[in-house]
């Protein structure tokens, strides 16, 4: 069971989301779900996200999911909209059809 606090966190993404820079991503993520019921993920400053950030992103809404918990994603640019449209994931992180 989580202690969620009730004020939302927000986490901020930049540049590469990708093999050396997921797991930094996953684990603020996991750290912001365990501390609190809903956080932000600011994606407006990624330029570019692999398989690997993808997977980050899957890994904290799942998360959230079994907690309680919210992942918000905010400022999604091209390069994220395109993976999340090219690998059908765009409803399941977003809410979006």
């Amino acid at each position: 069971m989580y202690d969620h606090s009730p004020a939302p966190a927000v986490v901020t993404a930049r540049g590469d989301i990708d093999l050396a820079t997921a797991s930094s991503l996953r684990r603020q993520l996991a750290d912001a779900l365990r501390a609190h019921r809903e956080v932000v993920l600011d994606l407006s400053e990624v330029t570019f996200m692999d398989c690997v950030g993808l997977g980050a992103l899957v890994q904290a809404r799942n998360q959230a999911d079994h907690s309680g918990g919210r992942l918000i994603l905010r400022g999604i640019g091209h390069p994220v909209t395109r993976l999340l449209k090219l690998t059908g994931l765009t409803r399941h992180l977003t809410g979006e059809v």
